[in-house]
């Protein structure tokens, strides 16, 4: 299995995972809110849903901003 640590590929990684990662903790925490502020049928699915991708979309832009700024730096 070839290695690839081009820095396209590292960013690439970094979003994915903060997406994953934002997706779980998005979902976890709508269905919280939308239990506690009781918010009524199908709304608590849209919520939840919102919730979800924004989180995700959120986490995974700054994940992958700081993976593109490391991105230069050798140790």
């Amino acid at each position: 299995m070839a290695r690839s640590d081009s820095c396209l590929a590292r960013v690439g990684a970094g979003v994915a995972i903060g997406g994953a990662v934002g997706g779980a903790v998005g979902a976890c925490y709508g269905t919280f809110e939308a239990f506690r502020y009781k918010i009524p049928g199908l709304l608590k699915i849209r919520y939840i849903g919102q919730t979800t991708v924004g989180s995700a979309a959120i986490f995974g832009l700054f994940l992958g901003a700081g993976s593109l700024i490391h991105c230069g730096k050798s140790y």
